[in-house]
Formats: C-alpha cells, structure tokens, sequence
C-alpha cells in the first residue's frame, strides 16, 4: 500500500497534516458552517490524542478514527437550514452594514416566499450596472439571514446563484476567502476554478485553493486540489490525499489512471477523452502530447472556451471551403461566444468568387447558400470604399445572419466597422441599425456644471458627494428658497423636491415660510414598498428597487420614478445608496 512506504519515507510531518484536518477527505456534504470552528477545534484535539511514535500504529489509529468519524457523519450531519441560536452565527458576506446605512437584521422580519418570488424575476432580466451594485450590496452584507418560509441554505443558494450569474470573479473571489467558505459552498468555489481553467489560466486556478485554510470534503474541488499539488510539486502531499480518499471509498478509474501517469506510476497514456467536467477534460490534453479533439455544435460551452484559450482550434483554420458542416459548425461556436469571430471572417475570405458576382452581390447572393451568400457580402464589404455603400452591406450581412439565428456570431467585427463612421454621415433611413449595433461609451467621466439658477443643478448638490458641511447647508438651502419665493417664474421640479426632500430627511432644517414652495408626497411609492418600509424590510426593498431599475441607467429613467425611489430610501434611512443615486442623476454633465 502507497501510505505505508511514504510513511517509511519520514512523512510523518505531512501525515500530522492531515490529522489535524482529515475530514478534508470525507465524501458527504458539508456541516453546518455555523459549528465547523468548534468541530474543529474538537478534531484537533481527537487527533492528538492518537498520535504515537509508531507510524503504523499512528496510521492504524488514524484509519479507525476517520471510520468512525465518516460513520458519525452520516448519522448526525448537520445540515445549514437547521433553525440555530442567534449567538451562534457566523454571518457571511463582504460588507460592514454601517458602511451602508443598513443594519444587521436588515433581513430577518422578510418573508422567503416573496424574496424567492422577486429574485426568480431578477435572475431573468439583464440588469444595469446600477441594478447590480444595489444587488450586491443588498446580497453581501454581513446580515442574519430572513427565517419566515425560507431555510438559510435556500438563502444561501440564492447568493450564489446571483454572484454566478453576475460573473464577477474578483467578486466571487473575495466573498470565498473572506469567509472561508470554498467547501461549504462548492458549487460557487468550482464555478470559479471552472472559469480560471477555461481561459488557461490554470496557476489562477491552483492560487485559489491556496487561500483556502478549510477542510475540503467535496469530491470535485478535492481531485481539482490533488491536481494542483501535483503542479506545485507536491507529488508525495498529493498521492497520499487520494490514498486516503480511496481507503474512504473514492473511486474514479478515469481521474485514477491520468493521476497515476503525472506522478509517473505508469508510462502507459490513457488516449481517453472525459467532456464531465473541464477538469477531466484538461487532464486529457495535459496527458497526451498528441492530444486532439474536434468539437462538435453540442460540445460544451465551457470546452469551446478552453480549446480556444489553448490554441487547440487549429484544425479548424485549416477547413476547406467546401466543408459547409464544418464552417456551420463555427458560425454556431461564434455565435455562442466560442470561436473567435475573426477567425470566422478569415475563413470567409478564404471563399472564390468570380467579378461578376463580387459587382453585383446584393443579386448574387440570393442564389447561393446562406453560408456562402455571407461570405461574398463580407467580401464585398471589404473592397466597398463608399461609405454609405457599405453600411447598406453590413446591414444586409447583419440580416443574414439574423435570418439563421446567428446574429452573434457578426457583433464585436460590426461594431469595429461602426467605429469608423461618425454619427453625422449615417443616413436617416440606417440610423436605427447604427445605433442598435454599435456602443455608445457612456461609462467616460464627464464634469459638473453647475448652474446655480436651478436647485438641483446648483452647487448644494455637492452635500451628497460629502463636500458641504450641515451648517452650511442649512444656510445656503434657505437663502436659495429664498431666491425662489421671490422669482415667480421658477418652476420648482421633481428633481428639486428629490433634493431639498433628501435634505430634510438628514435633519437639514428648512425655514417653514418655504413650505408652501413644495410639497412632500409619500402617496407615490407601490404598496407593496410602503409596506417594506413600514416593516423595516431593508434588504427586500433594496431588491424591489433593483427590480424597478431593471435593465435602465440611472439616469434614462423617468423623474417619477426615481423620486419615488428617492423616497423610498429616505423613509428607510439608506442614505449611502440615496447619496450615489442623487449625485449621479441631479447635477448636469458634460
């Protein structure tokens, strides 16, 4: 058996090791993370309680102990949606709430029947950029989690879900390690390493896990782990983690033989090909110098990726232009996102045409494959030099592609056409086309002009930026009513009334002879909002306020909803958020 030679070999250090955090290679689900400090503490001491001199007796002792403690498992494994005292939570997530203006409990009086509901909607909208800031904040506060008809690991599941599908992977990276919870949520951890793996980065990859100061019990993230000790050189470290594994019940014939083969047990290659997991995947091509594969339109997403990144697509830029199964098959890939789009257009001028049917292609194409009918607009896209011309031909390749459901496979290269023209020379009859496909950079930082003849526009906008002190503030805001009450042609807007509102709500004190100035209205917000606030149900409103954001900037959605939305965080007292909202859409930019 491989353990006892390694342990004649004076590993005994490493063996010590595993002791400490031996449950790493347990294969069931994870324990309750509210308790896994204590259990640890209590293995500790277990552990060396069996140490001996002997290092057979010591491994005698440790396999009776990691039986035992696997059988115990089974019985009483504590799940996370078991109810738990308060005292005894570690909350998870990445931000202080009084960072926020938001509390602790910001969670606890919602009810998990209407948070399921809200969040179904939100994970089918493509939300902003605004959205999605509110989204994570709401999500990773360091909060106790709602206990109304909804389990802390449902709870907990919707937060991965939403940090899956927002793939921010700093972000994923920092709420694992932060809160140490790799193991405990796998699911999030292996969308993580996934990714590094998909893109080549495998030293990303690997990094992850050294961070990790947990034990790992899932059986994914475990082989992933024996693997990247194998890289760092860790042979011995790793062949006895998957010993231990085996002695434990792990079988995976597959993982096993390309294993065995880096850690140079055999000389023989295992040719097979495993599409399970991109993991099995990159163990194929790491074990095989001549590794090839040719994937077909049902390959996985996440293989195409990676065959990309590693330059293994190169069969495909050898592909006859008469191997039309071939070129559908990368369209489909460049339309997914897995096959580089240029590639895709070199392989397009790779196609022969005579100069009758590259004069006149808007009649020759029509006879033609739609394969080939895409080729010959893009090449005479090329050799177009009239401007117009051209953008008539991008629209009808465009449309082309829309016609076979491909219209993604024409969009980075449309836009770099795009690029070039200047708004004033689109005709009026491409405009729409125009502008539907190229990128309006709107993320460019524009100044401030103030104009001090307009309330929301003047220099009091500055207090939520954090420029203007209370005193201050007071003083200016009644001397601008002031103004104002003596100019009958003012009109006082709905963006005004956001701001002297939000002011009024922090305890700025307006001089009540300017009350009749403007009105304060809470009739505006949905009942079902009002009642939030009335509940204290900050995390749920902040939701709701996402949702109503949807897929808009700030700044194109209505006055009236945005006061509204103002409104709303003011009664909740989250003046942070508000502070963002109120400097981004009052103050004019240019």
């Amino acid at each position: 058996m491989k353990i006892s030679k390694l342990l004649n070999k004076n590993y005994f250090s490493i063996l010590f090791a595993i002791i400490l955090g031996f449950n790493c290679f347990a294969d069931d689900k994870p324990v309750d993370i509210w308790d896994i400090e204590k259990k640890e503490t209590d293995k500790i001491s277990n552990k060396n309680s069996t140490l001996d001199s002997d290092s057979n007796q010591t491994l005698k002792n440790f396999e009776s102990n990691i039986y035992d403690m696997q059988s115990k498992k089974k019985n009483n494994d504590i799940q996370l949606e078991e109810t738990i005292e308060t005292k005894h939570i570690k909350l998870i997530g990445l931000y202080d709430p009084e960072d926020y203006d938001l509390e602790i409990g910001m969670w606890l009086t919602s009810d998990g029947d209407q948070i399921k509901k809200i969040f179904s909607k939100l994970m089918k909208m493509n939300l902003s950029k605004d959205a999605k800031e509110i989204m994570n904040i709401s999500l990773l506060i360091n909060a106790y989690h709602p206990k109304k008809n909804i389990t802390n690991k449902e709870f907990f599941e919707l937060k991965s879900n939403w940090l899956i599908k927002n793939s921010n992977y700093d972000l994923i990276e920092d709420y694992l390690i932060k809160n140490q919870i790799f193991d405990l949520n796998p699911k999030l951890t292996k969308y993580l390493v996934d990714h590094y793996l998909s893109v080549a980065n495998i030293e990303k990859a690997c990094e992850i896990f050294s961070k990790n100061t947990e034990p790992i019990t899932d059986e994914y993230l475990s082989k992933f782990n024996i693997y990247c000790l194998i890289l760092k050189n860790k042979n011995e470290e790793a062949q006895l983690i998957l010993d231990l594994k085996k002695e434990l019940g792990f079988k995976d014939k597959y993982f096993e033989n390309k294993i065995n083969y880096l850690l140079g047990y055999t000389s023989k290659i295992d040719k097979s090909v495993s599409q399970n997991s991109i993991l099995d995947f990159h163990l194929a091509h790491k074990t095989d110098k001549e590794f090839n594969f040719e994937p077909k339109e049902d390959t996985k997403k996440i293989i195409w990726k990676y065959l990309s990144s590693s330059n293994l697509l190169s069969s495909f830029q050898e592909i006859n232009t008469e191997e039309i199964d071939k070129i559908s098959t990368v369209e489909k890939a460049a339309h997914n996102k897995n096959y580089p789009e240029k590639d895709l257009f070199n392989l397009y001028k790779r196609f022969q045409f005579n100069i009758n049917e590259l004069l006149n292609p808007e009649d020759a194409y029509k006879s033609m494959s739609n394969i080939e009918a895409r080729a010959l607009i893009y090449q005479k896209v090329l050799l177009e030099s009239e401007k117009v011309k051209k953008l008539k031909l991008l629209k009808t390749l465009k449309d082309l592609f829309k016609k076979d459901g491909l219209e993604n496979a024409f969009d980075t290269e449309l836009k770099n056409f795009l690029n070039t023209y200047n708004p004033t020379e689109i005709p009026d009859n491409l405009t729409s086309f125009y502008y539907t496909n190229i990128i309006i950079n709107n993320d460019l930082e524009k100044k401030i002009k103030f104009d001090n003849d307009i309330m929301h526009q003047s220099k009091l906008v500055n207090y939520f930026n954090g420029d203007y002190a209370k005193s201050k503030i007071e003083k200016d805001v009644n001397s601008f009513l002031k103004k104002i009450k003596k100019n009958k042609k003012y009109y006082f807007s709905t963006k005004d009334r956001m701001l002297l509102e939000s002011l009024k709500s922090d305890g700025v004190m307006i001089q009540d002879k300017y009350i009749d100035i403007y009105q304060i209205n809470g009739d505006d917000i949905p009942t079902d909002i009002q009642v939030m606030i009335n509940n204290n149900e900050k995390g749920m409103a902040l939701l709701r306020i996402a949702e109503v954001i949807g897929q808009d900037d700030l700044e194109k959605i209505d006055d009236d909803t945005i006061y509204f939305i103002i409104n709303t965080l003011n009664q909740l007292n989250i003046d942070f958020i508000r502070n963002k909202i109120l400097f981004k859409i009052l103050p004019l930019k240019v």
